[in-house]
């Protein structure tokens, strides 16, 4: 294959290249550098074979013609380099000659190389991002090269966990990631523990023990006879030609990923795949969740772990493609997967298996099951004393492709289709032209076909046992106090009446207020008491003191038919600058939130913009601005925070081009918002509906509330999948991002403000009757009740700690609110 940087260095590598990719949706901007693929998988066709043309370039006519192919509809992919937010070096068959390269658009795509130096040589022709930014590493490429190990002792995060910052499924996740574990490659997909032992109950406590697995064993060992019988497996091995393990099998293999997601795409194509174009025996087809969980008791070829999808997909469990899986043979036809008696319904599965996870029993003992998969147990002699030996050919470096050289064995084929997702392979022989399996030329089949079937062990991390999770009495006691602190902090009333928007007035005259700083966590070592009466916000003095007026309102003219709402202000990540819409020449406009002064003016739409929203930010401030006009469309805005513009160009930021045009509605669209992290848009026009988009602009699908429920207004959507829309005449709902109803309620308010906590599980509102409210956010239950304010509610945020709550009130007053979310936990509830 050919890898070309055009302005520095040319590489002629020969070579194989799978390509794995966990989405189809590529952007082609020109312009700017970017990384092209010329070959690029459909994800429901086998794979392909065909000359190579992996190009790195800046322009596409500054080094003559591209090396490319006469490519197949549907398998061409641009990607930017300013869309590139981590790149990790991968194993792929057990071998360190992958690179897997994550993109601000949430898509991911997996390169295989013909060695480790040529992974190299790519990585350092990419951008210098590392890994990212969330692990608390340097974004450098010699951290794109680290060893699994290397990350995991360099980076933050196991003591953000036992910090108890991020929670045990992002712990879990993080760890997946470094050590190569990928959704892009089946035989290596991400793993997660079994928690629960109750699949019968009618009613399940969550605060029993009894309900809750060992995580100190692995699922092998749990059952006394079961681990007895693995015993002495090991004790009697007889093979000579390989080192004895307590089990044939393993926990994480191709195929018991495709077990699991047998119900839904691409996966169900992936299984005829493997299983000659049909579905598998009937009796040994995912049913039932307290089947598969006996199975992993009893059945002794039977050791499956979880996937993460188990704690946040309630879709895997439905069989809405209607697919015909057979009669068992105790004639009950395979449809849905039964579900556990406590669960009504797939959603109420997932909440609770997520609540079980992210439970006191779990957080004190996932460090012992973290050391059986990732940790000092996986290998030597602790491993032997875990009864968590597996197949020699399941561990890393177990066996040196490179040092066979029999080319008899090059024509081994079949196998690895047979448990992979599809791949490209990329080869130097242009006469090539026929369908083919991506094999690397020195596998042995027989190697190859134990590799592929027996399921790969990750990366170890540690030789030690890993470090336990700090309680949460200690760092979160005011979870377990009778007595909580006065809801009410302060009041801080602005000089003029006017309703506040948040921090900027109907008149349009904003307030930069300045948080007073604290060090640490409220109860964690370093958190002073004397803080805890400091009031949390300084009012701005130039507001306060009417001596800066004129850096602090923005006097260009609105449209006089807009009413001045929430929906008109953003504030980017690092308070720097604001972003106001409703002006009469349809744009919206950047203002430095120092100074006052206009920075930048936007244009793209054919009407008045009616509203903005901001995404989460990623490296350095980086964004996603969202705009909605009466123009009945929507577009989407890169904001740079390295430039402070919308767009990457400051060369001209005069004539920003937006990232996406979203369409589909046919009115006004008057609420809407972002979130990167999943990729999506939801926006809501005058009179409904409220569509769902991606960030590539592919309209998804809308969400059609109950009769009556049909003028949204207000829009919230959490990480976790969850979109709490508000409309009109006090009717609120919860919908999945899927589409899906999950439930509804009216109040008697006129609501101005939502927000969701960080985790998604608590919805906070506000409104006309000057009341803020508390709910459950997957049942809309009533959780608090703060005391009246003597104004309407405008607008709401929360400090960053999650402990604070501000409102803007419409009697021109802020008003700060005491919250912690953890209160309504119900662990907390029920034991404390």
């Amino acid at each position: 294959m050919a890898i070309m940087l055009w302005r520095c260095i040319s590489l002629q590598l020969a070579a194989h290249a799978p390509v794995a990719l966990n989405e189809p949706a590529w952007r082609d901007l020109c312009g700017n550098k970017r990384l092209r693929l010329s070959a690029i998988p459909d994800p429901f066709t086998r794979p392909l074979t065909a000359p190579p043309a992996l190009s790195v370039t800046d322009q596409e006519q500054s080094a003559g013609p591209f090396l490319v192919l006469a490519y197949t509809e549907g398998l061409h992919g641009k990607w930017m380099f300013s869309e590139i937010r981590a790149v990790f070096s991968r194993r792929y068959l057990l071998q360190n000659t992958a690179m897997e390269v994550f993109m601000a658009n949430r898509t991911s795509v997996m390169f295989n190389f013909p060695d480790q130096a040529t992974v190299k040589k790519v990585v350092y022709s990419l951008p210098r991002v590392g890994v990212g930014t969330s692990y608390g590493l340097p974004q450098a490429r010699r951290i794109s090269m680290a060893t699994p190990r290397q990350l995991f002792k360099s980076s933050n995060m196991t003591q953000r966990w036992q910090r108890r910052e991020i929670s045990n499924f992002e712990y879990l996740m993080f760890l997946n990631t470094i050590t190569g574990r990928t959704y892009n490659d089946l035989n290596q997909y991400p793993v997660f523990p079994w928690v629960l032992t109750n699949y019968d109950s009618e009613e399940l406590d969550l605060t029993l023990p009894g309900n809750f697995r060992d995580l100190s064993k692995p699922i092998g060992a749990l059952n006394p006879k079961r681990a007895a019988f693995y015993a002495d497996h090991y004790e009697t091995w007889e093979d000579d030609q390989a080192p004895p393990c307590h089990y044939n099998s393993h926990y994480s293999t191709a195929a018991s990923t495709l077990h699991w997601l047998v119900r839904i795409e691409p996966f169900t194509t992936f299984l005829f795949g493997t299983n000659n174009d049909k579905f598998d025996h009937p009796d040994r087809t995912f049913s039932a969740i307290a089947r598969s969980w006996r199975n992993c008791q009893r059945d002794t070829s039977d050791v499956k772990e979880l996937i993460p999808e188990f704690y946040y997909l309630p879709e895997m469990f439905v069989n809405s493609n209607g697919y015909h899986l057979g009669m068992r043979e105790d004639r009950t036809m395979v449809y849905d997967v039964d579900l556990p008696a406590w669960a009504k319904k797939p959603e109420d599965l997932v909440r609770i298996n997520r609540m079980a996870l992210e439970s006191e029993f779990v957080s004190c003992q996932l460090h012992q099951w973290i050391d059986l998969i990732f940790g000092y147990k996986q290998r030597g002699p602790e491993a032997v004393r875990a009864l968590n030996v597996f197949h020699y050919l399941t561990y890393e470096n177990s066996v040196k492709l490179d040092s066979i050289t029999d080319p008899l064995l090059r024509e081994a084929e079949g196998i690895l289709a047979l448990f992979s997702p599809p791949t490209v392979t990329l080869r130097d022989d242009s006469t090539v032209a026929a369908l083919s399996l991506p094999l690397p030329p020195s596998l042995p089949q027989a190697t190859e076909a134990q590799l592929q079937s027996i399921g790969q062990t990750p990366s170890q991390l540690l030789i030690e046992p890993h470090p336990p999770r700090s309680s949460a009495m200690h760092l979160s006691p005011l979870m377990f106090k009778d007595q909580m602190q006065q809801d009410v902090i302060m009041v801080l009333k602005f000089p003029s009446n006017s309703p506040v928007t948040f921090t900027v007035t109907c008149s349009r005259v904003f307030a930069v207020n300045r948080w007073h700083n604290t060090v640490g966590l409220r109860g964690a070592p370093g958190y002073s008491l004397e803080q805890a009466h400091h009031l949390p916000i300084e009012m701005d003095s130039l507001v306060a003191n009417n001596t800066g007026s004129n850096k602090r309102q923005i006097t260009d003219l609105v449209d006089q038919s807009i009413q001045i709402t929430t929906h008109c202000f953003v504030v980017t990540a690092d308070n720097r600058y604001i972003l106001v819409c409703g002006f009469w020449d349809k744009s919206f406009r950047v203002y430095s939130s120092e100074t006052g002064k206009l920075t930048q003016i936007v244009f793209g739409h054919w009407d008045v913009v009616t509203c903005l929203a901001r995404s989460e930010s990623y490296i350095g401030g980086d964004c996603y601005i969202v705009s909605g006009s009466r123009d009945a469309t929507l577009l989407l805005w890169y904001w740079s925070g390295r430039h402070h513009i919308i767009g990457d160009n400051p060369n001209n930021s005069d004539y920003p081009a937006p990232r996406a045009v979203l369409t589909g509605h046919d009115q006004e669209v008057v609420c809407v918002a972002v979130c990167a992290e999943l990729g999506l848009v939801i926006s809501g026009a005058k009179e409904g509906p409220c569509l769902v988009h991606t960030i590539t602009g592919d309209l998804l699908r809308a969400l059609e509330g109950p009769e009556y429920y049909q003028c949204p207004r207000l829009i919230s959507v959490s990480s976790e999948g969850h979109c709490i829309i508000y409309y009109e005449r006090g009717r609120f709902c919860n919908f999945s991002i899927n589409g899906k109803l999950l439930a509804q309620m009216e109040v008697n308010d006129s609501t101005r403000a939502i927000l969701l906590s960080s985790d998604g599980h608590n919805l906070v509102t506000g409104g006309d009757n000057g009341v803020v409210e508390v709910w459950q956010a997957c049942d809309f239950k009533q959780l608090y009740v703060y005391p009246g304010c003597d104004a309407g509610v405008r607008a709401m945020d929360l400090s960053h700690d999650q402990r604070t709550l501000i409102t803007g009130m419409a009697s021109g007053s802020i008003v700060a609110f005491n919250i912690d979310f953890n209160r309504w936990h119900y662990e907390h509830q029920n034991r404390y």
